[in-house]
């Protein structure tokens, strides 16, 4: 008797879900070893292939058209049916094909997608249609929920069957790849595998490795939207942000610092010897071997270089690298929009000249990746580069001021206010500043998740009324004799109710100094106490008598408490009015030490130590001057009150 198409369709199941068990049998019998990946799935392969973007537990993006895509036998005519829709396609001759679906509504009821060939049939289950969000990055983007404050109490709590996880491996080289691989991909910072290249149901085993940021951001889009929300995580720790942008955009990208970064890289790649680099490390390991004999300690640990390095070439920082190895794989996937937390590796000691070439990149790199996406308005929301270092106070406020990562941090501003001001409506910002660690992974990661997150909401899920997410906007400044005016879009106050701080000026000697900062007095009440304009403050500072410029958050883990009123933890951005270089504050180092910035940094931070101390030591000198003479009527007056007392009380 013929079955029905039930019973047919549960056998095809059956065999599908014994397959799979019996592969993660098979592959659970064969040990990753240590140092070295080891490949499940690669990223292309024989016969009807589908690209593993798309496989089971996945989110395909709503109101979109989608393309789905892979290989076959050249002439080979592939089907994709889904959610009542069936399409084909012939395979080129290169044995590509791609087929478009019409765009659906969001669907959190799983369903089923099937690509069919000649004589396969490759079944995806537990498919939802909803948001694809990208999140983009370097180590603080990637750094995962379980290392991080607070984390594991979202870890037990992360039941949700509407969020989808999907992360990118690592791969190296120029070239641009078609795919990626599914493995367990070995990790030297983490000296460990992790299993990237799945898409994984949300839930406590999943999050643990999962971003922290990106894991907090698809809670809140889930939680408020209530449709399925996809994350494809593509960070990767230690990179620049010229690595994540097409070497085809940097080519075109017609200054000076672009240039000699692309020539620098050149020669790097051209310099190249693997024999005799495979050489140097073989003197050095015996080297090392005779001192271990020496000192009479185990030299057997080690074992001798025997390798040929690649070098530069596939350096995951050479210029485009890391688009070519990790977003060019996934380009052309329909998706929402993307978050990207970065900076930190283009804040190591370029100075200026380094955070100038990023102000030049960056905004290409957005454009670059709308454009790998197909969308050329797709929602792109910036995290700026968060803390390190000692904080900033008002004893070392000068010396801190010195640092190519405020620079970074201001680039990245300045390019979320240029995409902004030129009307795009879907270009975000948040700052991370204010979530203070000394170290270089601040484990204050959920709150940046959250602040991100109102952006999204606000701006793609119609949230805008309820949540604001903009930062206080500086609409004006006013310079007079011996202030400056700055004018808000908004009222703004310091969330700590001190005095606002994080605030310095300067005049045309370019000696900043930290600034007293009010709110502008309009009148008095009718009790006779000042009326204030919470939305102009007013810098002023008796060591700058004639100030032309100011500076805002202007320290890598800074001083700042400055933010909305509207309770919506939204704090007033890195930014200065001035264009001055940091080689060039309070003077022109560069003309005596321009070929040795790591020298003529501690030049200039010496020489800003020394005005922090000058300023103390006159601050000291008035505070003296003012209270020498009070202090000393107050003592006698004191001392004469309770030698009165004594003598009362003698019998």
């Amino acid at each position: 008797m013929k079955p029905s198409f039930l019973t047919q369709t549960q056998i095809i199941l059956r065999s599908l879900l014994l397959a799979s068990f019996c592969s993660d049998i098979a592959f659970a019998e064969v040990n990753p070893i240590r140092g070295e990946d080891l490949i499940r799935n690669p990223a292309i392969d024989e016969g009807l292939f589908l690209h593993n973007a798309f496989q089971s537990n996945m989110v395909l993006q709503r109101d979109r058209e989608v393309s789905i895509w892979g290989w076959a036998s050249p002439g080979e005519e592939v089907t994709v049916s889904f959610s009542g829709q069936k399409k084909s396609s012939i395979a080129a001759k290169d044995r590509s094909w791609k087929i478009s679906l019409p765009a659906l509504p969001a669907n959190s009821k799983p369903e089923i997608l099937t690509v069919s060939g000649k004589d396969k049939t490759i079944t995806l289950e537990n498919v939802l249609v909803g948001d694809v969000w990208i999140l983009g990055g370097q180590s603080n983007m990637e750094f995962p929920l379980e290392k991080v404050e607070n984390g594991h109490l979202e870890i037990v709590s992360a039941n949700y069957k509407g969020i989808r996880v999907l992360t990118i491996p690592a791969q190296n080289g120029p070239e641009l790849k078609q795919g990626f691989s599914r493995l367990h991909e070995w990790s030297d910072w983490s000296n460990r595998h992790f299993r990237k290249g799945d898409w994984d149901v949300c839930s406590p085993e999943v999050v643990q490795e999962l971003s922290a940021i990106g894991y907090v951001f698809a809670r809140r889009l889930h939680m408020a939207s209530q449709i399925p929300i996809g994350v494809i995580d593509a960070s990767r720790g230690g990179t620049t942000v010229e690595t994540w942008t097409p070497m085809s955009v940097l080519k075109e990208i017609d200054t000076d610092e672009v240039q000699w970064l692309l020539r620098t890289w050149d020669q790097k790649v051209k310099e190249w010897d693997s024999e005799k680099d495979l050489a140097d490390r073989i003197s050095s390991h015996e080297k090392w071997v005779e001192r271990m004999k020496k000192e009479g300690k185990d030299h057997t640990s080690r074992e001798v270089p025997s390798d040929l390095r690649d070098g530069p070439a596939m350096d995951q920082n050479r210029p485009g690298n890391c688009y070519a190895s990790m977003i060019n794989p996934i380009a052309g996937l329909s998706v929402k929009g993307a978050i990207f937390h970065q900076g930190f590796n283009n804040a190591l000691g370029r100075g200026s000249e380094g955070a100038e070439m990023y102000y030049q990149i960056f905004g290409r790199m957005i454009t670059a990746w709308r454009s790998a996406f197909q969308n050329p308005e797709m929602p792109f929301g910036i995290i700026s580069l968060c803390t390190a270092g000692d904080p900033q106070t008002q004893e070392n406020y000068l010396e801190m001021t010195a640092n190519d990562g405020i620079y970074i941090r201001e680039a990245q501003y300045k390019t979320f206010l240029d995409f902004y001001h030129s009307g795009d409506k879907n270009i975000g910002f948040a700052s991370s500043f204010d979530k203070r660690r000394s170290w270089y992974h601040p484990q204050l990661k959920l709150p940046v998740g959250e602040r991100i997150s109102r952006w999204a909401l606000a701006t793609q899920y119609g949230f805008e009324k309820e949540i604001p997410w903009k930062p206080p906007l500086l609409i004006e400044m006013v310079v007079e004799e011996s202030r400056i005016l700055l004018k808000f879009d908004t009222t703004v106050r310091p969330v700590d109710d001190k005095p606002i701080a994080g605030f310095a000026i300067a005049g045309e000697d370019r000696r900043f100094q930290p600034a007293n900062a009010e709110f502008l007095v309009t009148g008095m009440d009718d009790r006779n106490r000042p009326r204030t304009d919470k939305r102009v403050v007013v810098l002023t500072s008796p060591h700058v008598p004639h100030p032309i410029h100011f500076r805002h958050a202007w320290g890598r883990n800074p001083m700042s408490n400055l933010q909305r009123s509207d309770h919506s933890d939204l704090p007033f951005a890195t930014q200065r009015s001035d264009d001055w270089k940091m080689e060039e504050v309070p003077e022109s180092y560069s003309t005596y030490l321009s070929d040795d910035l790591r020298r003529l940094k501690r030049f200039v931070q010496r020489d800003l130590r020394l005005d922090d101390l000058e300023r103390q030591l006159k601050e000291a000198e008035t505070f003296l001057e003012g209270n020498r003479e009070k202090y000393s009527k107050e003592r006698a007056s004191a001392e004469a009150e309770k030698a009165k007392l004594r003598d009362q009380l003698k019998p």
